[in-house]
Order: structure tokens, then C-alpha cells, then sequence
């Protein structure tokens, strides 16, 4: 999911502003696609970062999938994750507290081939790296 001619944090931005002004809902690449917005606390630097992503139902957990398009590494929210698990998510119109595990294994062949099913293009960003393009299951918390 790239971000031509600008740079990655104003078009994350910009993305992050029309989702959280349309309930959940964007246009432009994303159009019909299902998002969420992630909170994660740095594992360096301690700050909140949020990134919209690529999201799959999956009972009542959410999926998320490190693929940074394809990219030699893993995006930053991942690395923040496995430091700091306790993220915030924004799924539509509900914000809540969530729990980030890293899915290894046959359920992450699994559930990653889902996801290919579902949007194609995550087929050809894991054809683009020699990494395993991670796959999150977020939990919801009890408040």
C-alpha cells in the first residue's frame, strides 16, 4: 500500500483524518477495504504512534498483517507490538483497549492465506520480500 508522491507520515495522516471523519470509512486506495486504526507505544522511544492497517475479522479478535508493501523489513508498529502488546484500536466507530499477539506457525500460514483470499495484493507483497510478513491477532480488553 504505497504512498506515491508524498511521504509516508502525511499520507498515513491523511488517511488516519478521513477515517476518523467518516466512521471508519475512507476512499482513495483504500475504498472498500477493512481498516483499523493502531495505536502502539514505541519501543524506543516510549511515544504513541498510530497507524491505519489492513484489517481481517476473525471471530472476536481482529487480524492485522506486517506487510510494509512488500519492504526488506518490518514495519515499526510491528517491533512496537512485540516490545509493548497493550495498544489502543479504532474499528469503525468503537475505540477500546486491545492486547497485540504475534500469530506463528501453521495459524499464521493459515490465517495469512486468508487474508491473501480476501486482498490479492498481500499475496504479491510477501512474493516482493524473503521475510514472513507477520500476522497480529488483537484482542479486545475488558475495560
Amino acid at each position: 500500500m504505497s504512498a506515491p508522491e508524498q511521504s509516508i507520515d502525511d499520507w498515513n495522516r491523511q488517511v488516519i483524518e478521513e477515517f476518523r471523519a467518516n466512521d471508519g470509512k475512507v476512499g482513495g486506495y483504500f475504498a472498500g477495504s477493512t481498516l483499523l486504526l493502531l495505536t502502539t507505544t514505541g519501543a524506543k522511544s516510549g511515544r504513541r504512534r498510530t497507524s491505519p492497517l489492513a484489517a481481517l475479522r476473525d471471530g472476536d479478535r481482529l487480524l492485522v498483517f506486517g506487510s510494509n508493501a512488500g519492504g526488506p523489513r518490518h514495519p515499526a508498529w510491528y517491533h512496537n507490538v512485540l516490545a509493548n502488546p497493550e495498544v489502543t484500536v479504532e474499528f469503525g466507530t468503537e475505540t477500546y483497549a486491545a492486547t497485540a499477539v504475534d500469530i506463528q506457525g501453521e495459524e499464521h500460514d493459515e490465517l495469512y492465506a486468508r487474508q491473501v483470499k480476501v486482498a490479492p495484493v498481500f499475496g504479491e507483497y510477501q512474493e516482493k520480500t524473503t521475510r514472513v510478513i507477520p500476522v497480529v491477532a488483537l484482542y479486545r480488553r475488558d475495560s
